[in-house]
């Protein structure tokens, strides 16, 4: 009996070192530049509809993706579904209406209300108050000497010459300030001057959110036209207008009998996160990700598709042939010792709302996942990069971040395999294009998952509907994919989890 119970000690750990040294080439190898493409012309087609998040067209990516993960055999993600719901929420107008001392205004001729942060209200009232340009900081206060509670206020849009310092960057005011401004001083609703009237262009449906429910309720924003402000303003609004570029307006109230009624509704949408589980041996219980986003922007105005072949289809697609890969690793017994998490994100296009929602609700824990390994674009070529060899290479990002096992394994893995150029030009601190915050790896950043994101560079059919399958190098894909593979399958089979030994300094995004 002792002998036998030595005989399989010993056993277990020299069937872990067989496997660990298994050669992951001929899986490697099933990555193949045919697959890709037959899944990308179905992904990036045209009965997708651009895969903008919360449509039909993301629905039907999400089923492809859900379908073919039930081919491959893997279990599913999310508490024994294939997809984890969140909240989308869309306004649309219903009506709206502004009269002034008995003369109506229309929407989008004259005014328009901010759909999504306005709340359905109708209120009558006898003055209106001039705050210039609404700022109540510490840089100036518009609201000196004035009463605005219960009030309507009337800003112009501009920023106080007083505010710039000589030789500094022009600093420039968003409406959070202004809002917050409003809100303190008791205001309950904003008037704002700004251009562009008539809104040919306008639509009565609002950009989709996903904070539903808000910590703080701002007073309602509505914009408007001159002819608003002076039907209010009188002469006096020539006058406030050359009064705000000397940066001096001087708050007043003006008598003005104001009518305004807005009513919109909020449509409770649902969008999903695709995800495929593969489970490990010996390290089950840690986790490998392998990300990427399947959504896109949907289509113009115009209704002509953007189709999103680089973006992110050929993410998504790679995920469908990692997954496949490792799937036939496993029955062959080679299977990893972690599980490995294949997870298509949606809503990344609107701000990383899916890889945000899952980092928020994690179905693995977060300090048991040793990586995250994230595929956005890497189908096609940067044509603004000048060095080196514009066919073999990959912008690796983040792997300076988080842990010092990051980049030689990855360096390892690409020297012994794939024989890449490795462009570390995002991982400066001083990107312009904050590339290293503009995908899903960041949600998994955020919360000290050490990342690894995968990018080709933008190009001139970035976010364009010429962003077309035909347009993808296969070839270069393929074998991009397979460095994930590689990297994947060291993390997944190494004795040790990655160290997280580098502080998390990054800012938000």
């Amino acid at each position: 009996m002792r002998k036998l119970c030595l005989a399989m000690a010993l056993a277990a750990p020299l069937g872990m070192m067989a496997q660990k040294i298994a050669n992951p080439v001929p899986y490697a190898n099933s990555i193949s530049a045919e697959e890709l493409k037959k899944h990308l012309y179905i992904v990036a087609g045209p009965e997708m509809e651009g895969r903008e998040t919360a449509t039909e067209g993301q629905r039907k990516a999400a089923a492809y993706i859900e379908n073919y993960f039930k081919q491959l055999g893997l279990a599913p993600g999310y508490n024994g579904a294939w997809q984890q719901p969140y909240p989308v929420y869309q306004d649309s107008l219903v009506s709206a209406s502004i009269e002034i001392n008995g003369k109506k205004f229309q929407p989008f001729t004259d005014f328009y209300a901010n759909l999504s942060s306005s709340n359905s209200s109708s209120f009558m009232t006898s003055e209106v108050v001039f705050v210039g340009y609404g700022i109540s900081d510490s840089t100036r206060n518009d609201y000196k000497g004035i009463d605005a509670r219960g009030k309507v206020v009337l800003v112009l849009a501009g920023t106080p010459p007083s505010t710039q310092a000589a030789g500094a960057p022009r600093r420039g005011f968003g409406m959070s300030p202004i809002m917050e401004a409003a809100s303190k001083n008791g205001a309950i609703a904003v008037l704002q001057v700004q251009v562009g009237f008539p809104r040919r262009n306008a639509s009565n449906r609002g950009s989709q959110y996903i904070s539903g429910f808000r910590k703080t309720i701002y007073p309602n924003l509505y914009g408007i036209s001159d002819q608003v402000a002076e039907a209010i303003m009188g002469a006096d609004y020539a006058t406030a207008k050359d009064a705000m570029k000397a940066g001096n307006p001087q708050a007043k109230t003006y008598a003005a009998n104001i009518a305004v009624e807005f009513n919109k509704a909020v449509t409770k949408l649902e969008s999903s996160n695709v995800i495929g589980f593969l489970e490990g041996s010996d390290k089950k219980d840690e986790y490998v990700f392998l990300t990427a986003h399947y959504d896109h922007i949907g289509k113009t105005a115009a209704g002509v598709i953007n189709f999103g072949a680089d973006d992110d289809g050929s993410g998504t697609v790679s995920i469908l042939e990692l997954a496949e890969a490792f799937v036939k690793a496993k029955a062959a017994g080679k299977g990893p010792r972690r599980s490995i998490v294949f997870m298509t994100v949606s809503g990344e296009e609107k701000g990383l709302w899916g890889s945000e929602y899952y980092s928020d609700h994690p179905v693995y824990p977060l300090d048991k996942t040793t990586v995250d390994l994230n595929i956005d674009m890497i189908g096609r070529i940067d044509p603004k990069r000048k060095i080196g060899d514009s066919t073999n290479y990959i912008f690796v990002v983040g792997d300076d971040k988080l842990s010092s096992d990051l980049r030689p394994i990855s360096e390892a893995m690409n020297k012994k395999y794939t024989k890449m150029e490795l462009d570390y030009k995002f991982n400066e601190p001083n990107d312009p294009e904050r590339i290293y915050y503009r995908s899903d790896h960041f949600n998994f950043a955020r919360k000290g998952v050490p990342i690894i994101f995968y990018f080709n560079g933008t190009h001139a059919d970035y976010h364009r509907p010429t962003d077309t399958p035909d347009k993808i190098n296969y070839d270069l894909m393929a074998k991009r994919a397979k460095l994930v593979f590689f990297t994947a399958w060291e993390m997944a089979n190494r004795n040790d989890m990655l160290k997280r030994d580098i502080p998390l300094t990054m800012p938000g995004r």
